[in-house]
């Protein structure tokens, strides 16, 4: 997403309506107009034919504005919200008790702008909780609305641990049936609204962004609660791989690293390897294998299990590691304090770096990303397209893109490890030390994934497919 970004649903925000043009989709893309985005620097121009729009929320009459645009380079509209009293907060989202209630604005606006404009889509495709009323919204609060009477709609989960919680009473001002998020409703969970239960509840279909996570919310170890209703609704789910920007992403065409290369010529990947050492002010002999990370610091990411373990894995194997991320503060301190300590051979940036992400991706030979769960994640799919073997936890998206080069030398272009404990951790880590060794079968790994299409092109015909299936089961 060109204009604000927090998380992967940015990228998806971003790359997937482009890809769904591509293949002849008229898309119209609905967000907030918050205070860090610059309109004219974007080419928005305000919707003078819209004027000031309004909407009521628990009988109050709320006023917004809209601006209009596209995509950089795309024919995708692009509608923002502009109202200042909820969007313009300093950041993108807030522990402000009224969260919940700005992206119900967000929703009804979208439905109000529609309206004004005489359009009605064939599917509304909502994404996460802060769209999670959308389905509900549109069999309920504009059901009234004959424009919409052919419209289906579609929920994608992005992460199930989110789901927008608000009081009840929330739920009757956005012009729902009171009864749905009683004691026991399709939106209740533990007396409060869920939004994200509310869309799973309603939608025609659900979608989320790995086959795997798809099966792994239907557990009660990964469903958050979720799970039993999403057993329900396991036919209309569907798990749809996200993408990644083949051009931001592309090891023969990225101003920034410094040496290109490509699957066929391999040459400037170890150039990038010595440039990276050297901006991190490290050194290593051609054999010992660099380790990156590029992540957020928390313990979802996998980095407690890593902390119980680097000092034995260290003394156990020779590699070394370079750090870009920020995050949980005891996990910076952690990372901080272990550059004092072996202070040639590991060394950390704490904060985020655009550039150095991808000279990361370009110079480390494996990339550490042993996350608890991660329902797609993009870096493991970065790092294959830039020859760089990840190094993961099977689970969720990373179990759907990672084969590790043990158990199947023949597809391998990573190496896995499916008991999320400290000790198969560091077994993992020694275990790809152990075949940096074997150079030919290395590089052979190497080319696999880089020529692995993990193009937006891909997901963007599974959600023409999905959509189709939403407006079969509309329709019935």
């Amino acid at each position: 997403m060109p204009y604000v970004k927090t998380g992967g649903l940015a990228d998806v925000a971003g790359a997937l309506p482009v890809a769904l043009t591509e293949l002849g989709v008229r898309v119209k893309l609905f967000m907030p107009l918050y205070d860090r985005i610059r309109v004219f620097d974007h080419g928005f121009v305000h919707a003078d034919d819209l004027g000031e729009c309004t909407t009521e929320i628990g009988g109050e009459t709320i006023p917004f504005h809209v601006w209009y645009g596209h995509l950089p380079g795309s024919d995708v509209e692009v509608h923002l919200i502009d109202c200042p009293r909820y969007f313009h907060r300093g950041s993108i989202y807030t522990e402000s008790p009224d969260e919940v209630r700005r992206f119900v604005l967000l929703q009804r606006a979208a439905f109000h702008v529609m309206q004004r404009y005489n359009w009605a889509p064939d599917v509304i495709h909502a994404n996460d909780w802060q769209a999670g009323l959308m389905p509900s919204l549109l069999r309920h609060a504009f059901s009234w609305d004959r424009l919409f009477q052919g419209t289906a709609s579609v929920l994608s989960i992005h992460n199930i641990g989110y789901q927008g919680w608000t009081s009840p009473h929330l739920a009757y001002e956005s012009g729902l049936p009171g009864h749905m998020v009683a004691p026991g409703g399709p939106y209740e969970s533990n007396g409060a609204l869920s939004c994200l239960k509310a869309g799973i509840s309603e939608a025609d279909m659900v979608s989320t962004v790995s086959p795997t996570y798809a099966q792994e919310i239907q557990t009660p170890r990964f469903g958050e609660g979720l799970d039993d209703l999403l057993r329900q609704r396991a036919g209309d789910l569907r798990g749809i791989l996200n993408g990644i920007d083949t051009k931001a992403w592309d090891p023969a065409n990225d101003p920034l690293v410094p040496h290109a290369f490509s699957a066929t010529k391999l040459t400037g990947k170890a150039l990038n390897r010595t440039a990276l050492l050297s901006e991190f002010g490290l050194s290593a002999p051609d054999e010992v294998p660099v380790f990156g990370i590029v992540s957020r610091l928390a313990s979802q990411k996998g980095f407690d299990m890593l902390s119980a373990v680097l000092d034995d894995v260290l003394r156990r194997a020779d590699f070394r590691l370079v750090v870009l991320g920020s995050g949980d503060p005891g996990l910076e301190g952690w990372f901080r304090h272990m550059t004092r300590l072996y202070a040639d051979r590991i060394a950390v940036h704490i904060g985020y770096d655009e550039g150095l992400s991808h000279r990361i991706e370009a110079g480390s030979d494996v990339f550490l990303m042993p996350s608890h769960y991660e329902p797609c994640g993009l870096n493991q799919m970065y790092s294959m397209r830039y020859g760089t073997l990840p190094l993961v936890h099977h689970t969720g998206g990373l179990a759907d893109t990672v084969v590790d080069l043990d158990a199947d030398p023949k597809r391998g272009n990573g190496f896995s490890f499916w008991d999320a404990r400290p000790p198969v951790l560091a077994d993992t880590m020694i275990r790809a030390v152990d075949s940096f060794a074997d150079r030919k079968r290395w590089q052979a790994a190497m080319r696999r994934g880089m020529k692995t299409d993990f193009s937006w092109e891909h997901a963007a015909r599974a959600y023409m497919d999905l959509y189709s299936e939403a407006i079969g089961r509309h329709r019935q």
